[in-house]
């Protein structure tokens, strides 16, 4: 979910930590933390300091076809992140450079400082990258980034050391090299996705669970959404099947992972040992599109105490409607702006992209949790065009399931001009 400021974040987030970090210390409360090339660093400073020098960059290979997650459905094509492992050199340069044989020696107690503070910081949490970079880079995005960046402690040879430092034509210094891994920018290059199928093969066949295989304690099998959609909405009631479901004090468990605590809703009447329905609240500002990690909670017959479930996911997409202009450009082709309303709101740390026929385009920033998106898209040709609101990597439902055979529903389409 990074952007091209990913390592100018990283960097002013590696910075901040150390320069916190090693500030504690009383003995080195006048450090600073500079960013300088190592032939620069110095300068005419003669107070404690530590330099973090961004040398070397390489491009992770576990991520070098992988696709973002959560942005793209089977059968989409997008471009790969560009994933990238900054390794970068801690300098340390001691009050007066150590020269007063007397006092102790600050270059390495305050080397030793710095690798104490990243020895417990061995990933940048979302809310570091936020400290760090919410004055200076508040566009960056680094901290929404799923894959976490983790801090490794990288050993150099003595030859490795000789040939960076002399590359710089500057005099060693005690220094400590540092890997992070990864930071994952984005492609800026639209995705490609075709309109979903209408119908599957008449073969195919679900899971079964053999009921002398399943355990003694309660577990879930199955969250479906209703009309064989592939993600519920608001005000739906989802079908759960598990085993061992019957008991007291049932509750459904919904987690976001923009919520700060789970919420518990109750079931439906009728709700058996193998089966009970659940309704989502019809909630659209605190109940957002995306991703649910679902879960029972059940008293069951005999004890005194709660048991959870296994989890499932479950996907809660967004309804909308449409309102769209066309403006004729050069070459026969039309810009069309288009106005979405959202239900539930789009929160202001989600990723909303139109999928404006088979372009995706994906929404400006708004700082603000809103029910109404503006997308524009260019050299669009005269035609009709099914569209979809993608949040979080959960699409507004296009297919109507409720007929036999599904049908694209009407109301989801644009025409230009």
């Amino acid at each position: 979910m990074s952007n091209a400021l990913a390592i100018a974040a990283a960097t002013a987030t590696l910075r901040n930590i150390l320069q916190q970090g090693v500030t504690a210390d009383p003995d080195l409360n006048d450090a600073t933390v500079t960013i300088q090339p190592l032939d620069k660093a110095r300068g005419t400073n003669t107070a404690n300091q530590l330099n973090l020098f961004l040398y070397q960059i390489q491009r992770n290979a576990a991520w070098v076809s992988m696709d973002m997650p959560r942005q793209l459905q089977p059968g989409e094509s997008g471009f790969a992140p560009l994933p990238l492992n900054l390794w970068y050199l801690v300098t340390a340069f001691g009050r007066n450079d150590d020269a007063d044989n007397s006092a102790q020696p600050f270059g390495h107690h305050l080397l030793g400082k710095a690798m104490s503070v990243l020895h417990d910081h061995p990933v940048l949490s979302a809310a570091d990258i936020v400290s760090a970079t919410q004055t200076i880079l508040p566009a960056s995005d680094l901290d929404q980034q799923i894959e976490h960046i983790r801090v490794t402690f990288q050993p150099l040879s003595v030859e490795e050391v000789y040939r960076l430092w002399t590359g710089f034509a500057t005099q060693y210094r005690l220094s400590a090299a540092y890997e992070l891994a990864v930071t994952l920018i984005e492609s800026t290059r639209a995705a490609r996705t075709p309109i979903p199928a209408l119908t599957r093969g008449p073969n195919d066949q679900g899971f079964n669970a053999q009921a002398n295989l399943l355990p003694p304690l309660p577990g879930l099998l199955t969250i479906v959404p209703p009309n064989q959609q592939p993600s519920a909405a608001l005000n739906d009631v989802v079908t759960i099947t598990g085993y061992n479901l019957d008991g007291s004090n049932v509750s459904v468990r919904f987690n976001h992972a923009l919520w700060t605590a789970p919420v518990d809703v109750n079931p439906n009447a009728g709700a058996t040992a193998t089966q009970l329905n659940v309704s989502i609240p019809n909630d659209p500002t605190t109940w957002p599109a995306g991703f649910y990690a679902v879960e029972v909670q059940v008293q069951r017959p005999g004890e005194t105490f709660l048991r959870s479930t296994n989890q499932l996911q479950l996907s809660v997409a967004p309804r909308i409607t449409l309102a769209h202009t066309s403006t004729a450009t050069a070459n026969n082709s039309y810009t069309v702006s288009n106005t979405v309303t959202s239900v539930p709101d789009v929160w202001p740390s989600q990723r909303a992209a139109l999928l404006f026929g088979d372009q995706e385009i994906v929404a400006s920033d708004h700082p603000a949790q809103t029910s109404t998106l503006t997308f524009e898209a260019d050299n669009v040709a005269a035609g009709d065009y099914l569209v979809r609101l993608r949040v979080d990597g959960v699409d507004s439902p296009l297919v109507n399931r409720s007929v036999t055979p599904p049908v694209f529903d009407p109301t989801q389409k644009v025409t230009v001009p």
